[in-house]
């Protein structure tokens, strides 16, 4: 079986990707492939969360067994059993940072694809270890002519980026 999931970060518009999945496949080799498409640092803990229908942490997944067992045990097909159709990636532990996917359907099987696969996407990676999502395509939509130089004054400006 090949689940679709589309990922999203709460609160930002930009940011979409879709995932097709084998049933078969851990929550730890997803685990292991999100990270190689996001460009984040392997080497950090991470743990999923499934959601109930109704949107409230039934299950939580780590790389050592909390309780309802661990990303290597687990996998996909064990928590669409169990009714969790949506699940919290949670990639900076401190912060509680996440990417939810969320279960689209199911898909054929497509001939030669080596899974998971990402299948769309939109928006640019988030950092791991920023404080948010910045959604930098809020900013495009000023008029060119708004009066206004830029977002900061010559004196705001960063360090080293004036």
């Amino acid at each position: 079986m090949i689940y679709k999931y589309r990922a999203s970060i709460p609160g930002s518009k930009v940011f979409m990707r879709e995932y097709e999945v084998k049933g078969e496949t851990t929550l730890y080799r997803l685990h292991d492939f999100l990270v190689n498409d996001l460009d984040f640092s392997p080497d950090q803990m991470v743990a999923f969360r499934g959601l109930s229908p109704q949107g409230k942490v039934v299950s939580e997944y780590g790389l050592f067994d909390m309780g309802d067992g661990s990303m290597d045990m687990v996998t996909i097909e064990k928590t669409v059993g169990k009714g969790e159709t949506d699940i919290l990636y949670v990639f900076d532990v401190r912060k509680d940072r996440v990417i939810r996917l969320t279960l689209v359907g199911e898909v054929e099987r497509a001939p030669r694809a080596s899974y998971p696969r990402l299948v769309a996407e939109k928006g640019r990676n988030p950092e791991q270890f920023a404080n948010g999502y910045d959604d930098m395509d809020q900013y495009s939509e000023l008029p060119d002519d708004s009066g206004e130089e830029g977002l900061f004054m010559d004196d705001e400006l960063p360090e080293g980026e004036e």
